[in-house]
């Protein structure tokens, strides 16, 4: 099967939209490395990402402030499995967004990504099997913003060398849709696979 979206570039996010949620038993198993207490361990965990997905932190500085937050005291090979545990639970596939996505390759659809993402989701962003569908992988880290910050949506648009309007974007979070819109883009936020099929196949042509 393929869909082809003429004129249009189809922006995707990664996380829990090409990945899946981290589950229950991820977010126990990686409070369970740390060793401290839930309450003060979430909390800082996402006080800190805009910083790694910026790209102004590393990932040893960012387990580090966590660490001086929560009161903890971990060994190099406790931030190597903290690391190691947080980065595979994003690292999940929804089967359905990806069959989508290589729907649209198929169709002659140009894809892209666009992900608030450290530095080292770079990598496997672009040399997974997932990478031959997508014509530019762009992370945040890389760049000089995150979204919702309208820049990165005009830094995407320029690498593609597309306008906004020719932009259809799509997202997880709809903060970050809202953005896009606002500048033109054709958004979808994302909330279900069968939704997101039922929009792209409204867009096909």
């Amino acid at each position: 099967m393929t869909l082809r979206i003429a004129d249009r570039v189809v922006v995707f996010d990664y996380g829990e939209v090409i990945s899946l949620e981290p589950s229950a038993t991820d977010r126990a198993q990686l409070v369970a490395v740390a060793g401290v207490d839930e309450a003060a361990f979430w909390p800082s965990y996402w006080r800190h990402r805009d910083g790694l997905d910026r790209g102004t932190i590393s990932v040893a500085e960012y387990w580090r402030l966590v660490a001086d937050e929560t009161g903890a005291e971990w060994s190099a090979s406790t931030v190597q499995r903290l690391w190691a545990r947080d980065f595979t639970s994003w690292i999940s596939v929804e089967p359905g967004t990806i069959d989508l996505i290589a729907e649209l390759h198929a169709g002659g659809t140009r894809v892209a990504l666009l992900s608030n993402a450290g530095f080292d989701f770079a990598g496997p962003f672009r040399f997974s099997p997932m990478a031959q569908f997508f014509e530019r992988m762009f992370v945040s880290a890389e760049m000089d913003a995150i979204k919702p910050d309208p820049a990165i949506y005009l830094e995407v648009a320029d690498g593609l060398g597309i306008s906004p309007a020719q932009m259809v974007f799509i997202d997880n979070k709809k903060i970050n849709t809202d953005a896009a819109a606002e500048l033109g883009a054709t958004v979808h936020h994302y909330v279900h696979v069968d939704g997101l099929r039922q929009f792209l196949t409204a867009l096909a042509n």
